[in-house]
């Protein structure tokens, strides 16, 4: 019986002229504000006659959405659209996901705008705007993958040219560095042989100075020894080389003055023998 009642009331409600006039009225009001563009009069319209008036007509609906869409009120209007989506009427889910894409097209969602934009002509084929933001917002996608692609192929093409200079740079330094390696062997080859030069220089030289050091004192030794034999009297058989005589002959002169030493040495003994004159002096 409750039931029946609340239904009576409903239906007097809605059959009632004073409230069809002043739904009528707002309607007006409201679609007049929105096409002005006073966008702020059209929602307080539309609000009260969806939350009021419980009007749930899709021109109201989608001018209340598309009201804060005007309006950059981004998050009632992605609300108020995705309450649309949900829709039974097949256009009025295909404009909701139509604004759907727009919005999230204009956030730098292209992915998700392209999927809002698929979805809104699947809803509804003969929505060319949807038909056509798709095939617009495709064709930027695949110019943009293929602008990437491009990028990352220079980037790769880069990166090889760079790998090549620095392994060109680095085969250069290496071979820098043997060539100054094998410089510096070299070099301190040539110092090796420089300084084994000097060395055998001057080892020969030390050995000149000492066989010259032993000439010298073998000079002087028989320097030596000669002013020694020239200090020294000359032995007989030296004597006897210098007058160029023979041992022999030499004793038989010897033995001639011996025999005359002793002859006048006899004679001289006989005259001291003979008696003196006292009669003379002894001078």
């Amino acid at each position: 019986m409750k039931s029946l009642v609340t239904l009576l009331f409903l239906v007097a409600l809605l059959i009632d002229p004073t409230r069809i006039g002043k739904i009528n009225a707002l309607k007006s009001e409201a679609k007049k504000a929105y096409l002005a563009g006073d966008f702020k009069t059209a929602i307080q319209k539309y609000r009260y006659l969806v939350d009021s008036l419980q009007v749930q007509e899709d021109e109201v609906l989608l001018n209340l959405a598309n009201s804060y869409f005007q309006l950059n009120d981004t998050t009632n209007a992605v609300s108020q659209y995705q309450s649309l989506t949900q829709s039974t009427k097949s256009q009025l889910r295909s404009k909701a996901e139509q604004q759907l894409g727009v919005m999230a097209n204009r956030q730098g969602k292209f992915e998700e705008a392209l999927n809002h934009f698929k979805q809104s002509i699947k809803s509804d084929p003969t929505n060319e705007d949807a038909r056509y933001n798709y095939e617009l917002l495709k064709k930027k996608l695949e110019e943009k993958k293929k602008q990437e692609q491009q990028k990352q192929d220079q980037n790769k093409e880069q990166n090889k040219d760079q790998e090549n200079k620095d392994q060109e740079k680095k085969d250069q330094q290496d071979k820098q560095n043997q060539d100054q390696k094998k410089d510096q062997d070299k070099n301190k080859e040539e110092q090796n042989k420089d300084q084994e030069l000097k060395d055998s220089k001057h080892k020969d030289q030390e050995q000149k100075d000492s066989e010259q050091k032993k000439k010298e004192q073998e000079q002087n030794k028989e320097q030596k020894e000669d002013q020694e034999k020239k200090d020294t009297p000359p032995s007989v058989s030296e004597k006897l080389q210098q007058m160029q005589m023979s041992e022999e002959k030499a004793k038989m002169i010897l033995e001639a003055m011996k025999n005359q030493e002793i002859q006048y040495l006899q004679q001289n003994k006989c005259k001291a023998t003979k008696p003196k004159d006292k009669g003379k002096p002894d001078w």
